[in-house]
């Protein structure tokens, strides 16, 4: 029972540290085919966190994210999906159905991961980091397509509701921004 206060004190140690740059990195993840991997294959890029989903009146923003990635790629950018189906049932699929839906539908060359949980008790580590007491932009997801812009040390720089579609000037902006700072 000693150990919990200290397992406590480690993880949020972990999860500020990570909210205020750089261990972003090394967060478990699993890539949508379910291999296990981190972050850091993308260390000193800018990156695009989003929360998706298939069959949400935002899942027209995959078009969006895919012509941002396709555009600002070649700077440094990366969008990464992570699907989630805590919002309304709308990501209910497989991560096969996910991939595919994807592919096929949006043409998604971006990478994408593992189906998570964004809020509550299952949360997973990455958006606890993002979203937790340390982050620069605490608070519960609202919503899919929630977007957090990472600079390329792993700071959190920005965060966007869904309503802020990938063609808004404050993201486009953003994105320029954080691509131009070395």
């Amino acid at each position: 029972m000693k150990l919990l206060p200290t397992v406590t004190l480690l993880l949020t140690g972990l999860f500020a540290t990570t909210a205020k740059g750089g261990s972003l990195y090394g967060i478990p993840v699993q890539d949508i085919d379910g291999k296990p991997a981190t972050l850091e294959a993308y260390h000193g890029k800018v990156l695009l966190i989003v929360n998706v989903a298939s069959a949400c009146g935002f899942t027209k923003q995959y078009t969006g994210l895919q012509s941002l990635f396709k555009k600002y790629e070649p700077q440094g950018l990366v969008v990464l999906g992570f699907p989630c189906n805590q919002f309304g049932h709308q990501e209910s699929g497989t991560n096969e159905e996910i991939k595919t839906f994807c592919s096929a539908k949006f043409h998604v060359t971006f990478p994408m991961f593992d189906k998570i949980e964004v809020n509550g008790a299952q949360q997973h580590p990455l958006y606890a980091a993002l979203t937790g007491p340390g982050s620069p932009f605490p608070g519960k997801i609202t919503w899919n397509f929630n977007k957090f812009l990472i600079g390329r040390d792993g700071t959190i720089l920005h965060r966007f509701d869904s309503s802020v579609t990938p063609e808004a000037p404050e993201l486009i902006a953003a994105v320029e921004a954080a691509l131009a700072a070395k």
